[in-house]
């Protein structure tokens, strides 16, 4: 269910009737919809900001419609489809969704733009020849692992080294599970996103020397036997990729939370959900991908703003995410919601993560500090505008190759045969 700020109600007096009909419109004002999903307070935060932006403009009521992540990924592009969407969203298939999308350029100073958000403005474009400005990257995110420190000492396992490889890590963590019957070892969340940067520093390329997608190859296929396998015998949480079908989103941050869990494959958004959560129950730390032949790479990727031009107020909609992206506005987003800056000024300059405890600032310029990890293929991989096909495809195959319904061999044909008809489609 949505969870929609109240509009007050409007009482209409004489005077108000009397104004001339080009003139009501304007007193009464324009009404935007905002739809967002949070990992943390990022919501709350940006309703904050958006505050400010309806005082210095009268007459206009942005509504945030809070939900869920999963709504965001399945529900909001039906809604564009049918024309039923909002006036703008927080969203992460960022290039997935650029047909519907408001392009602002007319609206904002584009050098601004170009000068403060640099390569993340490619990745809701079109592709090389669209030069549009779409959506405002608030929140720069990377994939990697956190563990449970207190659980480590408990045990008396020592932590990898920065340079650790899967192999090595897993080990570690059935060892700690063991010693200390945590439920445990491992998990990632279900998603073709997560599992990417596995991959890719096990050697995968998803793109052949013409860039042109193939997804499957020796690197991918390697590390998706490794992960059916720690799957079957117990290193894996089997009921995160294994208990859901289809597309479906799933996470593991709440048996992380719970002390249930050794080493949780996630991202760098889950900083606040983990500080809030765990309090002072345990110890826990962000620590590097575990590199491969290939890398030591996570995923970069993240949410953004994006308005759609479907809207009937464009202007007011591009008025709204620019202020969002001016530089002391989005240097309070970010603060207040402990993520990583995509704002050249503001990641220039430091973010002071005030309000965060000496833990959750210790990991935020953990993340930080793996941005330079990241593989190339990751970031073409991310900024390329089918990834999201890709992504489910790899999730519905991995997903069946888990849960025995065929073969990593079977699944991994199938999974080249989807792609081509995904393309295929795509192009038509």
């Amino acid at each position: 269910m949505l969870k929609a700020k109240l509009v007050a109600a409007t009482t209409l007096t004489a005077a108000v009737l009397t104004i001339a009909p080009g003139a009501f419109s304007s007193a009464v004002g324009e009404e935007i919809r905002f739809m967002c999903s949070s990992d943390g307070n990022e919501c709350v935060a940006i309703e904050e900001i958006i505050k400010r932006f309806e005082a210095e403009n009268p007459g206009v009521d942005v509504i945030m419609d809070e939900v869920s992540y999963k709504a965001v990924l399945e529900s909001l592009p039906v809604q564009l489809a049918a024309g039923t969407g909002p006036d703008l969203a927080k969203v992460t298939d960022l290039g997935g969704l650029n047909k519907y999308y408001l392009d602002i350029k007319p609206y904002v100073d584009a050098n601004y733009w170009e000068e403060s958000f640099g390569e993340t403005l490619n990745w809701y474009r079109s592709g090389p020849d669209d030069d549009g400005i779409y959506g405002m990257h608030s929140q720069l995110t990377i994939t990697g692992p956190y563990i449970n420190q207190t659980l480590f000492e408990q045990a008396g396992v020592a932590v990898p080294a920065a340079d650790a490889d899967w192999d090595s890590w897993a080990e570690a963590a059935r060892q700690v599970a063991k010693a200390t019957e945590t439920r445990f070892p491992m998990a990632m969340d279900r998603s073709g996103h997560r599992i990417a940067g596995p991959a890719i520093s096990n050697g995968a390329k998803l793109f052949d020397d013409k860039g042109e997608p193939i997804l499957v190859d020796a690197g991918f296929t390697g590390f998706v036997e490794k992960f059916v396998r720690w799957h079957n015998d117990g290193t894996m949480a089997r009921d995160v990729w294994g208990g859901s079908g289809g597309t479906s989103y799933q996470d593991a941050a709440q048996e992380f939370i719970n002390g249930e869990l050794v080493y949780y494959y996630s991202g760098s958004w889950q900083v606040q959900r983990m500080d809030t959560g765990i309090g002072d129950a345990f110890d826990w730390k962000v620590v590097g991908s575990p590199c491969g032949p290939a890398a030591c790479s996570g995923m970069p990727g993240g949410a953004g703003i994006v308005g759609f031009k479907a809207t009937k107020s464009p202007e007011t909609v591009a008025r709204l995410i620019d202020f969002l992206a001016q530089e002391q506005n989005y240097a309070d987003l970010t603060a207040k919601s402990l993520n990583i800056p995509a704002h050249a000024a503001v990641a220039a300059k430091g973010v002071d993560y005030a309000g965060a405890s000496p833990t959750a600032a210790k990991a935020l310029n953990t993340w930080g500090q793996q941005v330079s990890t990241i593989s190339p293929v990751a970031y073409a991989y991310q900024g390329y505008k089918n990834n999201r096909a890709m992504f489910n495809i790899t999730l519905q195959r991995v997903s069946q190759a888990i849960v025995g319904e065929m073969s990593v061999e079977e699944a991994m044909k199938r999974a080249k045969d989807d792609l081509k008809q995904a393309l295929a489609a795509a192009a038509n």
